[in-house]
């Protein structure tokens, strides 16, 4: 059957508007696609005791560590003080490990609770080892007795570089517990450069899985210790920000994204997978850093997860 002129004008002008509603159809579509953007990670607060005020640290070095090595996680703890008493110590250099705390007073300010400022308090020597050289977590917390610290304090638990502890290098480089009888907190993190550099000394060691790149310089020529700064100031971000487990934290309270965690392998700028960011690095040494702190020192640290802007702060 044939279609008369006016039939096959009405019939193209149909085809016409179809594809018009198509193509609106479709850019409408790509439009939409284009707006659309993932919601934003939230670490949130859920109502709990968080530490802060006046934070007194205690720490127990368990087995053999030199002076310098002290020095050098000693130094950093000076480092995250405000206070005038220590300012002089200080460096006026930025960026610097005091602004890299600053983002956790972010946190207290957002629960309406004090400013943490942190105190090093006593240091404890175990040389002997007195509970052996393979640790299960419990004795980890029964080692914290031994400091005796005051209720509303710190207990950090560092172990030498041949001291293994249940689940180190297999599954974390330290964690946090806590007292709720005294309102304490500990934090314990191991030496890893003889047992696994490439999983908790990274990026100052060639990581042992993912993608390869060259190890940066520690930049107190360290490895072990360097690495163990990493993550003393993640774990500890962590632990004034959710002590008790009821603090700031996504996820599984039991497996929580907490302040710190919540930003891994990131220290700088353009930081991917293998990458560690764009960082400062020491002319003298060649080696990496993204922060100075007291009596001349230098560190990488994390990044932090900073809630008014919901993305991971680097110092650099």
């Amino acid at each position: 059957m044939g279609f008369s002129l006016s039939s096959k004008i009405t019939l193209l002008l149909l085809l016409v508007l179809l594809c018009f509603l198509n193509i609106n159809i479709c850019l409408g579509a790509r439009k939409l696609n284009s707006r659309y953007q993932p919601p934003p990670m939230l670490l949130t607060y859920h109502n709990g005791n968080l530490l802060e005020g006046t934070l007194p640290v205690s720490i127990l070095w368990y087995g053999k560590f030199t002076p310098s090595q002290k020095s050098i996680v000693a130094d950093f703890f000076l480092s995250l003080s405000t206070s005038k008493k220590q300012r002089g110590l200080l460096s006026s250099k930025t960026p610097s490990v005091s602004q890299w705390w600053k983002n956790i007073q972010t946190y207290m300010k957002k629960a309406e609770k004090k400013e943490t400022q942190i105190v090093l308090s006593k240091q404890i020597s175990d040389e002997k080892c007195s509970l052996g050289k393979t640790l299960s977590k419990s004795q980890i917390s029964e080692l914290t007795q031994k400091v005796n610290s005051e209720p509303g304090s710190i207990t950090l638990v560092l172990t030498a570089q041949d001291v293994a502890v249940e689940g180190f290098c297999m599954s974390n480089c330290g964690f946090h517990g806590s007292n709720k009888k005294k309102d304490s907190a500990f934090i314990w993190v191991g030496n890893s450069v003889t047992q696994c550099p490439g999983q908790c000394a990274w990026p100052f060691h060639q990581p042992i899985y993912g993608p390869q790149s060259s190890p940066l310089g520690a930049p107190n020529g360290d490895v072990g210790l360097d690495g163990m700064v990493v993550n003393i100031a993640s774990l500890l971000a962590g632990t004034v920000t959710n002590p008790f487990g009821n603090g700031y934290f996504q996820g599984s309270a039991g497996a929580p994204l907490e302040a710190s965690s919540a930003c891994p392998g990131i220290y700088g700028t353009g930081a991917y997978p293998g990458y560690a960011g764009k960082l400062l690095v020491d002319t003298a040494t060649g080696a990496s850093y993204n922060a100075q702190g007291a009596n001349g020192s230098k560190y990488l640290l994390p990044a932090v997860f900073d809630p008014s802007t919901s993305s991971c702060s680097t110092m650099v």
